[in-house]
């Protein structure tokens, strides 16, 4: 690889570390920092940070010295720093804040598995990390060694994929399943792939972006053998791509894995357009497409993060013409009480009648697209092929014309107002003629 275009940095007292432990991920585990004495070795501590990092219950802190080395240590706003290293803020309930803000335990049908939506799930291998994000989604187990999955679970978990067939993608996350013993995540690998109607596997970790010498040749060497097998980081700021995540990165694609980037927005972190723009940019650069930009979760401790979506529309105005679109991510919201992601954008369709549209771009530059008048979907639809979603086709179902209502919990029963059964209420009625049979009402061809 050529040389890297970005730096590299060490701690002054982490200079002395030979560079066959600096560069061992098992040195950077064992000696990560997670006490105000060790900490203040290495950044200069406010009252607020010292408050938090002596606070009862506190949420799991642990900064491996490769990660802490990236600080600014005499900047209390360091971008780095906010993410990783507690304030009294934290400590601050907030309207609307939950435990279980996405409802992933409502979802899960054994125990570490997630199940939200039709032919994915969510496989949670461990509860550790490298490092702790501070507006962590999963800070209610994460971090807890008496929360992580049993070989009973595990055993569980692998059984509901094998008699689940719509299931064709299974994400591992946690915690950071980077951070799992070798032997461990191969057998997890394995395992998926002994299913036959599983079609791909994804990482989600953050591993590369904590602790990059993680990512050996032993390791690249390991993944390679189940494909396709695709990977998200997790980087928010510029500043944390280094040299280091950049040969990490590398290693990586040349192992033929996909990388993606999930972010989320934090409020004085990555909360400005050319922060975003600087760090898209550079995620491409080093062949990491971005994928997510996330709307900061109402967990615990993350209220001082958030922002108004109106900041992340204004954000994606700034991305999406100014630069690749491979470098523009979809602004998400990962909807409170379980609906799932939500993609979220700025308003490019401006009207549309039965056979035009009018669009706007980045610019203000408004313009019509004519529409086909002779369009007809049944030639498209010949030969589909249906796989099983069983009890989740949502919208799309109302436009496949299964059904033509989606109707709240109990709607029918409110509107009944408790009334009797009389002669003007004839459920026919309200069965739209066709919904449910798909095309029979359409002629029979000759």
């Amino acid at each position: 690889m050529a040389k890297s275009q970005f730096s590299s940095k060490r701690a002054p007292i982490y200079r002395d570390v030979a560079d066959d432990k600096w560069l061992n991920w098992r040195w950077q585990l064992s000696n990560r920092l997670n006490t105000a004495d060790e900490i203040s070795q290495v950044i200069t501590l406010t009252d607020s940070e010292r408050e938090a990092l002596s606070a009862p219950g506190l949420f799991r802190v642990d900064i491996t010295p490769y990660f802490i080395s990236l600080i600014d240590p005499d900047d209390p706003q360091d971008p780095v720093r906010q993410q990783v290293i507690p304030t009294a803020r934290e400590l601050v309930p907030f309207t609307a804040m939950m435990e279980d803000s996405l409802a992933e335990d409502r979802h899960s049908p054994v125990p570490g598995l997630v199940h939200r939506y039709p032919d994915r799930v969510l496989m949670l291998v461990t509860t550790q990390c490298a490092s702790y994000c501070r507006y962590c989604t999963r800070s209610r187990i994460v971090g807890d060694p008496s929360a992580t999955f049993s070989r009973a679970e595990f055993e569980m978990q692998i059984e509901y994929l094998k008699r689940t067939p719509q299931v064709r993608d299974v994400l591992l996350s946690g915690g950071d399943p980077l951070v799992l013993a070798p032997r461990v995540l191969e057998e997890i690998l394995t395992r998926l792939r002994e299913i036959p109607h599983i079609e791909i596997v994804r990482i989600g970790s953050r591993v590369p972006v904590f602790m990059p010498m993680r990512v050996t040749d032993e390791l690249t060497d390991m993944l390679q053998k189940f494909h396709p097998l695709w990977m998200n980081i997790h980087v928010n700021h510029p500043n944390e791509i280094t040299a280091e995540l950049e040969q990490a990165c590398d290693k990586l694609t040349r192992a033929g894995i996909p990388l993606g980037n999930q972010s989320v927005l934090l409020a004085g972190v990555n909360d400005n357009v050319d922060i975003q723009r600087e760090l898209v940019q550079k995620l491409v650069r080093i062949r990491v497409r971005p994928y997510y930009l996330y709307q900061c979760d109402l967990v615990e401790g993350a209220g001082h993060f958030r922002t108004p979506v109106a900041k992340g529309i204004e954000i994606m105005e700034g991305l999406r013409g100014h630069t690749s679109g491979y470098a523009v991510p979809q602004y998400t919201i990962d909807a409170p009480g379980g609906g799932g992601k939500i993609p979220v954008s700025p308003n490019y369709v401006l009207s549309m009648s039965d056979h035009k549209i009018i669009l706007r771009n980045y610019e203000g530059y408004i313009t019509t697209y004519e529409e086909p008048l002779d369009y007809d979907p049944k030639k498209a639809a010949k030969g589909r092929l249906a796989r099983p979603e069983p009890g989740q086709s949502g919208i799309h179902g109302l436009l496949q014309g299964e059904q033509m209502f989606i109707k709240p919990e109990g709607f029918d029963t409110l509107h009944d107002r408790h009334g009797i059964q009389h002669r003007l209420k004839d459920g026919s009625k309200w069965v739209p003629l066709g919904i449910g049979s798909g095309d029979a009402n359409e002629p029979k061809p000759e």
